[in-house]
């Protein structure tokens, strides 16, 4: 399997619901390093898992969506608890949209599994990785 991974980061503040959060119950704020890993079997007629550059304006676009942003505030995380595994699965979902839509060129159509790895720190991180 070829990979290709794009890396970028976004910022933002949220707050859990449930005692398992500790602390965390209260507002705070985390900075993500974000890598996606595109994968397919076979390189392109040109050599390529996919587009470099179309891949890291996707990414940059979709977490412009969410930088500098509370994510309790958008009302589409309402119920839900912003962890880093749960965002990781938005992004994944945010990039599979664009790739269907065609705006990540024609090598894309080849990208078989994408894994979005959000790093919260040097010492921890959560992903989610899935097939399109």
């Amino acid at each position: 399997m070829y990979r290709l991974c794009v890396r970028d980061h976004f910022m933002i503040a949220h707050s859990f619901k449930g005692e398992t959060f500790g602390p965390a119950q209260r507002t705070h704020g985390a900075t993500y390093v974000v890598d996606v890993i595109f994968q397919r079997p076979a390189l392109d007629e040109d050599g390529l898992v996919i587009d470099i550059g179309l891949a890291s304006e996707s990414l940059k676009a979709t977490l412009a969506t969410y930088n500098y942003r509370n994510l309790d505030e958008l009302d589409v995380f309402e119920g839900h608890n912003t962890s880093t595994e749960f965002m990781a699965k938005v992004i994944f979902d945010h990039l599979v949209e664009d790739i269907r839509a065609g705006k990540l060129g024609k090598a894309a159509e080849g990208i078989e599994r994408i894994e979005v790895k959000l790093h919260e720190s040097h010492i921890a991180w959560a992903s989610y990785e899935g097939t399109l």
